[in-house]
């Protein structure tokens, strides 16, 4: 009883944090010029929860920006979780930090949407992406939301029906799928992939099933090399790491390996029928960036629907199967029966 009475009360004192960020930034707005943009090239950020938030505006709002053609972050509405206090002690400081920049900060998602063209969903806790992607929609703005697209396959496939119910295209990718290397390995660079190994960090947030939080990248760059196609999964653990084992339809083998303790690093294998390639490093945020300009400006998503869906449904199998003992779980038995 008396630890969650002091969790209520530092979550309330977080808030009250976040709400003096919000009053101290209506405050600065009134007396500074806002960042300038051409109509049609305005983004919104919803959520200043997470670092992508402050990495793609200093990114965008950069003088010498001209890989961007443009665009600009004019607009942020700071909300995100709302009880993940690893993301919502982060409000204040990302709020004054975006500022700097020249963001204008609203007290809305209604406002922010009178205010730019596009929009970031940057908020880190995936159960409020729904929610908050759907008033999007509704306003008939093409739309980037960060990774988890959501924090079950179900609001995933929910996102993805509003998306065509109102005839507004999405994506959500994580940013290690764009790094130079991975998208060799997708184009070809080693023939056919036979099999493929990847790994990453994987910190657990108890609010999202394990994979969602922080071991999608390293599933994200599993299927960038191997493609869509997994039919079951297998999930093997212990306090070290764990390890993933997805076969997909024609045979091929493909694993994810997350990294809970020792070194935390972020990378992978491609076995192919010419060669076998080590992915290179990690190419930061903007080989992410300068995809999603392009597909504000086009609305073709550069990764599918049907691709996302996959992976969510290959993190949820593999939940299945940590709960069955690392039984084989299918994917197609994920998925909401229509």
């Amino acid at each position: 009883m008396k630890k969650s009475t002091q969790s209520r009360r530092l979550f309330l004192q977080q808030s009250s944090m976040a709400g003096l960020a919000l009053v101290s930034a209506n405050s600065w707005a009134s007396s500074t010029s806002f960042i300038q943009a051409e109509p049609g090239k305005r983004i919104g950020i919803i959520g200043l929860d997470t670092s992508h938030a402050t990495a793609f505006t200093k990114a965008l709002n950069a003088p010498d920006a001209s890989q961007y053609a443009g665009y600009k972050i004019v607009a942020a509405y700071p909300r995100g979780s709302k009880d993940i206090l690893s993301s919502t002690e982060r409000i204040p400081a990302y709020t004054a930090e975006v500022q700097k920049f020249g963001v204008e900060i609203v007290n809305s998602v209604q406002e922010l949407l009178t205010k730019v063209d596009v929009v970031m969903l940057e908020t880190n806790d995936g159960r409020l992406h729904l929610e908050q992607a759907l008033e999007v929609f509704k306003a008939g703005k093409r739309m980037f939301i960060d990774k988890p697209i959501a924090a079950s396959l179900k609001d995933a496939e929910a996102i993805f029906a509003a998306s065509e119910k109102y005839n507004v295209p999405i994506f959500s990718a994580s940013s290690l799928r764009f790094s130079p290397s991975a998208q060799e390995i997708r184009a070809g660079k080693v023939g056919k992939v036979i099999g493929a190994d990847a790994y990453s960090p994987m910190k657990i947030e108890k609010t999202h099933p394990d994979l969602f939080w922080y071991g999608i990248h390293g599933v994200e760059t599993l299927f960038t090399m191997m493609g869509t196609g997994c039919k079951q999964v297998n999930r093997y653990m212990n306090e070290e790491q764990e390890v993933v084992v997805g076969v997909w339809n024609d045979g091929r083998i493909g694993t994810f390996r997350g990294l809970k303790n020792g070194k935390q690093e972020y990378g992978g294998t491609a076995f192919g029928s010419n060669s076998v390639v080590h992915l290179g490093p990690y190419g930061g945020y903007d080989p992410l960036l300068v995809k999603i300009i392009e597909f504000f400006q086009t609305g073709i998503p550069p990764v599918s629907k049907e691709e996302t869906l996959e992976i969510f449904a290959f993190m949820e199998a593999a939940d299945v199967s940590k709960n069955r003992k690392g039984a084989s779980v299918n994917l197609a038995d994920m998925y909401s029966k229509k």
